[in-house]
């Protein structure tokens, strides 16, 4: 028996390097397809970038747009990643801010469809489903509460502006500290564009945005998995050892956790059924969902780093508003009492609602993530 274990465990630390070296793979993947949604997006439009989002450009359809994509892929990682790709192509930054908060919106529904997991124990449920929908509760006043003022003020673009300026002050608009991801990108993107110029320049720009797309899909799938493999044991640890440490230090383990798993839609689905088994209660969940919120975040700033040339600043500015965007709202609602009992609250009320009538849940899920955003599409188009 002992024979066998010492023999076993060489070959599961080469699996664990295996995997660390696929996971580094898969990051220069990301870094790659970033890239090509970039340039596929440049050479498809030419200057024509802000003509072609004209039907996004009312900030709302923006949102719902952000919203609808990720609840479609599943990962507000992705989508962050893909409107990373676009603002390096050109599409104007103040565009690209409203997507960036219905990304958050939209990765929720991860969390709700786990929660039904528990639907055989109505206590179980409730619980399960109270501690999923805080996620949702509190991603949706973040955003009541944000993008009127990114309208009336331009609050978000007015910060990560200040924040990029001194990339700006440099007289180019390339991010010089870090385009050593260019050498490295640049080729790769070069010889695949090769064969696509055969289709002219705005069907062979297509071609490499659905391309660079498909990619990051693939990259970010693959990586969350892999993360998974290698952190999700440690995470729960993580999660387990915050508990009654206060809210700093669950927002911070929250954060953590996400950056080792590589998804907030992980994180709070780990916390789920933790919380639908009685284990932790609805408010300990609650600065973890916080936390994730910021965590995944580091996709995005990734993704930045592998963008060059005229836009490259802009792309770096994108993922710093996602960032901006989680840290205000976290220091907002959950600083302020009174702002801070609404997603409980709310997250209680449906949970209640929930138990007595299971069709609530359909409804809830079917009204939040598709018919209003649908809706606000066609009415705004």
């Amino acid at each position: 028996m002992n024979q066998a274990t010492t023999t076993a465990a060489p070959i599961s630390s080469t699996t664990r390097w295996l995997r660390w070296a696929n996971l580094a793979f898969m990051l220069y993947l990301l870094l790659l397809a970033v890239s090509m949604v970039g340039s596929g997006f440049k050479w498809a439009t030419g200057d024509q970038a802000k003509v072609l989002f004209e039907f996004a450009s009312h900030p709302v359809a923006g949102l719902m747009i952000g919203l609808v994509a990720t609840a479609l892929i599943q990962s507000s990682s992705t989508v962050t990643s893909i409107i990373v790709g676009l603002v390096a192509g050109g599409l104007p930054v103040e565009t690209a801010i409203p997507m960036v908060m219905g990304a958050n919106i939209g990765t929720t529904v991860t969390n709700t469809l786990v929660s039904l997991g528990h639907v055989r124990c109505k206590e179980e449920f409730k619980r399960a489903f109270a501690s999923a929908t805080i996620h949702d509760f509190f991603n949706l006043l973040a955003v009541a509460i944000f993008l009127p003022l990114e309208m009336m003020f331009g609050l978000l673009d007015k910060i990560s502006h200040w924040l990029v300026s001194p990339f700006l002050a440099t007289g180019d608009m390339s991010i010089k500290g870090l385009n050593f991801i260019k050498p490295i990108t640049k080729p790769v993107v070069s010889a695949v564009k090769e064969p696509l110029a055969t289709f002219g320049d705005q069907v062979g720009g297509i071609l490499l945005i659905v391309l660079g797309i498909a990619t990051i899909f693939v990259a970010i799938t693959v990586m969350g998995k892999l993360m998974k493999s290698l952190m999700v044991g440690r995470a729960r640890e993580i999660l387990k050892n915050a508990i009654g440490r206060g809210p700093i230090h669950g927002i911070m383990s929250g954060s953590i956790v996400t950056v080792l798993v590589q998804s907030s839609s992980t994180t709070t689905s780990l916390m789920v059924p933790l919380v639908g088994s009685g284990v932790l209660k609805v408010r300990d969940v609650y600065p973890f969902t916080l936390g994730a919120n910021i965590g995944t975040c580091i996709t995005a700033l990734l993704a930045a780093t592998a963008v060059s040339g005229e836009f490259a600043v802009f792309a770096l500015q994108i993922a710093l508003v996602h960032l901006v965007f989680n840290i205000l709202a976290t220091l907002l609602i959950y600083g302020v009492p009174f702002l801070r009992e609404i997603p409980v609250k709310g997250a209680d009320y449906i949970s209640d609602m929930a138990v007595k009538n299971k069709t609530v849940v359909a409804a809830y899920l079917l009204t939040v993530f598709m018919i209003l955003p649908g809706a606000v599409l066609a009415l705004t188009a």
